[in-house]
């Protein structure tokens, strides 16, 4: 009779366990596949790799896959071809395929302050020397080009199809180092590996000038993925937020640049480049990092510079956005 009851209230209690357990124990269930840009990996999406390593995606009941791409153009592309649950993709080129093709992406959190510039390693040029030069690019379409016709805005008499744009991935900031090319659009990380291998690079526009409320990368789902998965999701962005937490502590700067040196640069040039990305708050944390001005302003200079077609209006804000997985996500992490 004491057996039989001690049997009971140990099934009763592993009964208890697996119902307290159940939500995490269904999140795991449910793999979430990430499509990053980048191989390596662009240091932006650093947090998505941080959070794996540092068990953060674990610690949220959030089973993950980061799968990298080329870029994040071809990585929202797969996120629209079913062939991942998300991706970090450049917010320019999203809100032109959501505007052009109606493609059903939603996003759910954001990295909201740019860091793109045009630089050269040539001397006493400016934006207008960049005409009839090759500039590199991620690929023709992608981020990086898209970002090259966004700051020619700055220039007055110069246009993207001035330029002639060469298609390197994520291998701009390499091929300037080589000598191979003498003007590029490079991100904050692709300056300071620059600077240490000591070639000196100048500045010609920079998209914080040039474009002030313009807005960077997107973490994209597709609405009837997010509908299905919606609490995978949740806690996916839920460990992101703690993860850019993380990243933006001190005490963790050394950590942080360690872990950065996947993108193929050493641990002193990825320390510098986090300062650089810290002192524009580049990773959001405080909010969504998803902000209304922003979103607009982009998606009207989309249609400007002619990336909407004529005849498509740009996707409005509340077709673009929701805010209810990063509130839900944070409630998580407090």
């Amino acid at each position: 009779m004491i057996r039989r009851s001690f049997t009971l209230m140990a099934g009763a209690a592993l009964l208890a366990a697996v119902l307290t357990g159940a939500g995490p124990a269904l999140a795991q269930s449910k793999k979430i596949v990430i499509a990053t840009p980048g191989i390596p990996p662009i240091y932006s999406v650093m947090i998505a790799y941080i959070a794996e390593k540092q068990g953060i995606f674990k610690k949220h009941g959030a089973n993950v896959e980061i799968r990298p791409f080329d870029n994040g153009t071809a990585a929202a592309r797969a996120v629209v071809a079913g062939d991942a649950d998300m991706s970090w993709s450049p917010t320019p080129p999203v809100i032109n395929q959501i505007s052009n093709a109606g493609v059903p992406l939603v996003a759910v959190y954001g990295m909201p302050n740019p860091d793109w510039v045009i630089g050269t390693t040539e001397t006493g040029k400016t934006c207008k020397d960049i005409a009839g030069q090759d500039v590199g690019v991620d690929s023709v379409g992608g981020a990086r080009s898209v970002a090259l016709r966004s700051m020619l805005t700055g220039c007055p008499g110069v246009k993207l199809e001035d330029t002639k744009q060469i298609a390197l991935g994520s291998g701009s900031g390499p091929a300037i180092i080589a000598g191979r090319l003498k003007y590029a659009v490079l991100h904050l990380d692709d300056l300071a590996a620059i600077e240490a291998q000591g070639k000196k690079l100048n500045v010609l526009l920079a998209m914080k000038n040039t474009n002030p409320t313009s807005h960077y990368l997107m973490l994209v789902v597709r609405k009837d993925n997010l509908a299905k998965n919606r609490d995978a999701v949740v806690r996916t962005v839920a460990a992101l937020i703690e993860t850019a937490r993380f990243m933006q502590d001190p005490k963790n700067a050394d950590a942080v640049a360690e872990m950065a040196t996947i993108t193929g640069n050493n641990k002193a040039v990825t320390k510098a480049a986090l300062k650089a990305f810290l002192d524009i708050d580049f990773w959001a944390q405080k909010d969504d990092g998803l902000p209304r001005n922003k979103l607009e302003a982009t998606a009207k200079l989309m249609k400007k510079i002619g990336a909407i077609k004529p005849d498509k209006e740009p996707v409005t804000y509340d077709n673009l956005v929701d805010g209810s997985v990063w509130k839900d996500a944070n409630a998580l992490v407090k």
